[in-house]
């Protein structure tokens, strides 16, 4: 569905670190995060704290779960583009055997290739979705190819090297080829013009509009996440869904998933958790959604287990008509002490929705089942991995969330691995104004950025309702930046209010500000080291962030709230009037919630379009030469720990270990070797 309760809230990357930001209590002497460094990409490595101190059975539990989420890796890579698979296999069959020069290089340029095509689960950057222009030429590819054993190459049967060059090469080398894996441009077929593989040769987005739009009864007050679990092709000249499940497509990774789920129920820490994984599995086998609808419920109100897990067709930023969900999975365990900041604000929901300053007929008349903790996450995995989100906020079913609730976590175990490594990059000093800002993030910055984590995903994502009647798609290529917007702008106006003292959240009234002077900034203008030279944003947490920056600076100008100011030929953000941001914040979550109550299209593309997609471009062009002074990756992934069973001399399990020490290279070639189950073409 469209709305994005699985909320991909990135780092603002090394933009948010501040460069002499302390050490967290998380973090532990001489481990090493950063693993490698390519193209755009810095690799880090993150630590998972007191797993030690997990009983036997739960390390058991979370092994299990473990080896479910990556079981799915090549479900997501056929998602992402048709092709993905084929050319992974491809490549990863030269980087193994290719004897010729590994100096050349072209083939040191095909090797950065691969580890692109790993980071982004296909040939599309992760984040821009833009197609990667391959450095190597198609001279060496077409003798790289030619040298190695047919053996070893991913070729269809009655299929030559030949064959397999001549099918690969427009696909990698021509610009005009799936050049934009999800494509939100305004005004052309969404379908068409996007390279993922959710929908079938010669489908049409108006088709898919009214072939859901036929399925849905507008009376329904329950109704099922439709298109979720299956890509939708063309038969006969009728569009037909093919279902993700055992026995249909991507049968062979889901069996393999099942079998995982099932041994991880034979060590569930509780009945109620055995209930939730055996109901997932049972949606496994038959792709139905009321099933999944029941697992939703089961998983929302499982909140008693130490170890929990997403695992399934779950987010839907993938597919540009918001409905068709990408492969995913996290496996984690609560961080008990952390956690008591987010059970404050759970706690506390009714209050927050109640002094919201949205119309009253849109605000949810008694909140339900709202649930939050800070976990540590085990194993990344699907759309997850290697880039990750640091919030999640789950289920997606608006009918599901008003009537049992939503679960929300902070991820604090990444955000530390992404402080750590952002230690003294020179980024504060070089974009940002002044030593009062500076050290206001300095002081204060780890913690409110965790505190609006928990703020978007608890309570943003969890207020509101849609009036009655009113489609949950019906923002459509918009609904997931409207989203977003809401959720991120919720959790702005109350980072501001004196709610936050009493609480004992934040620790004096100026805390607030550190999250303020840091969103304006990169929403105004650091974000766009992120975009190339041209381009306008696409992807829908940039677009919500630009899109809130710019309203409330246009809308503040008068009253000079936040204004652009320059020295020595650069240009700087500067926060004038925390107070006044603060009302405008208010402000344009009313007029959002307003927008997605009553499912307003023509609004939300307005407001989006107007103030989320179009760049500065001289502005741009200074930040991207500034940013390249400081030599740093705008983007990060990350490598998994390797998880061991032992067992003792009966040949029953003693313990399960964690391991940090395996790299890049290695990781997603054994992933290839150990969890590639799918055909190359599905």
């Amino acid at each position: 569905m469209k709305m994005k309760k699985l909320t991909f809230i990135f780092m603002t990357s090394l933009l948010i670190a501040c460069s002499s930001q302390k050490s967290t209590t998380l973090a532990m002497e001489n481990f090493d995060y950063t693993v490698d460094r390519f193209a755009d990409i810095e690799i880090l490595r993150y630590r998972v704290p007191d797993f030690d101190k997990l009983s036997l059975q739960q390390k058991e539990l979370v092994y299990y779960l473990t080896q479910a989420a990556l079981e799915g890796r090549d479900i997501l890579y056929d998602q992402n583009n048709k092709y993905n698979l084929c050319i992974r296999r491809t490549l990863e069959a030269i980087y193994t055997n290719y004897n010729g020069d590994r100096n050349d290089p072209n083939f040191e340029r095909l090797t950065t290739y691969l580890k692109r095509v790993w980071m982004g689960n296909g040939i599309h950057h992760h984040y821009s979705e833009d197609k990667f222009v391959p450095e190597f030429s198609e001279k060496f590819f077409t003798s790289a190819i030619l040298s190695l054993d047919s053996e070893v190459l991913p070729l269809e049967p009655g299929e030559k090297p030949e064959d397999l060059i001549n099918k690969l090469i427009p696909v990698i080398f021509d610009p005009t080829v799936y050049p934009k894996r999800t494509n939100q441009a305004d005004g052309v077929d969404l379908i068409k013009t996007s390279g993922n593989n959710y929908y079938g040769a010669g489908v049409a987005q108006d088709e898919v509009e009214e072939f859901y739009a036929k399925m849905k009864d507008p009376n329904d007050s329950t109704p099922v996440s439709y298109g979720l679990n299956s890509k939708v092709v063309k038969e006969n000249g009728k569009l037909v869904e093919k279902t993700y499940k055992v026995g249909g497509l991507y049968s062979k990774a889901i069996e393999k998933i099942v079998f995982w789920l099932e041994k991880a129920a034979t060590v569930a820490e509780n009945d109620q958790q055995k209930d939730v994984i055996t109901t997932l599995i049972k949606y496994y086998q038959t792709g139905d959604l009321k099933t999944y609808d029941e697992y939703s419920i089961k998983w929302v109100e499982d909140l008693n287990s130490m170890v929990d897990f997403v695992n399934g067709f779950t987010e839907t930023y993938g597919d540009p008509l918001g409905m068709k969900a990408s492969w995913e999975s996290i496996v984690n365990f609560k961080n008990i002490e952390a956690t008591k900041r987010t059970e404050i604000i759970s706690s506390n929901a009714q209050w927050f929705e109640d002094h919201s300053p949205v119309a009253p007929e849109f605000k949810k008349e008694k909140v339900k089942g709202v649930s939050a903790k800070v976990i540590t996450a085990a194993i990344l995995a699907g759309d997850c991995y290697p880039a990750t989100p640091i919030g999640v906020n789950l289920p997606n079913a608006n009918w599901i969330r008003a009537e049992y609730g939503s679960k929300s976590v902070t991820i604090e175990n990444i955000t530390e691995a992404y402080d750590q490594a952002s230690l003294g990059n020179g980024f504060a000093e070089e974009f940002m104004w002044s030593d009062k800002e500076r050290e206001l993030v300095k002081e204060y910055g780890a913690l409110t950025d965790n505190l609006h984590t928990d703020l978007h995903e608890c309570l943003g994502h969890g207020s509101g309702k849609l009036l009655p009647g009113v489609d949950p798609d019906a923002l459509k290529a918009y609904g997931s930046t409207i989203e977003e917007a809401r959720a991120d702008l919720f959790g702005l106006y109350y980072m501001g209010d004196k709610k936050m003292l009493e609480l004992g959240l934040l620790p004096d009234k100026d805390a607030y500000k550190a999250e303020y002077y840091r969103f304006m900034m990169n929403g105004l203008m650091t974000q766009l080291t992120r975009i190339l030279p041209g381009k306008d944003i696409e992807e829908a947490h940039m677009r919500n962030r630009q899109l809130i920056a710019e309203w409330v600076y246009e809308h503040g100008k008068a009253d000079n709230v936040v204004e652009f100011r320059k020295r020595e030929g650069k240009t700087f953000v500067v926060v004038n009037d925390y107070k006044k941001l603060r009302d405008l914040f208010g402000q344009l979550l009313a007029e959002i919630q307003r927008i997605k109550s009553t499912g307003n299209f023509a609004e939300a593309r307005s407001l989006v379009e107007t103030y989320g997609v179009k760049v500065n471009q001289p502005l741009h062009t200074e930040v991207l030469e500034r940013y390249k002074k400081l030599n740093l990756a705008p983007y990060r992934g990350f490598v998994n720990p390797v998880y061991t069973l032992e067992k003792n001399a009966e040949g029953k399990i003693s313990d399960v270990k964690i391991s940090y020490d395996e790299n890049y290279v290695d990781q997603n070639l054994r992933y290839s070797r150990e969890f590639s189950n799918l055909p190359t073409f599905n």
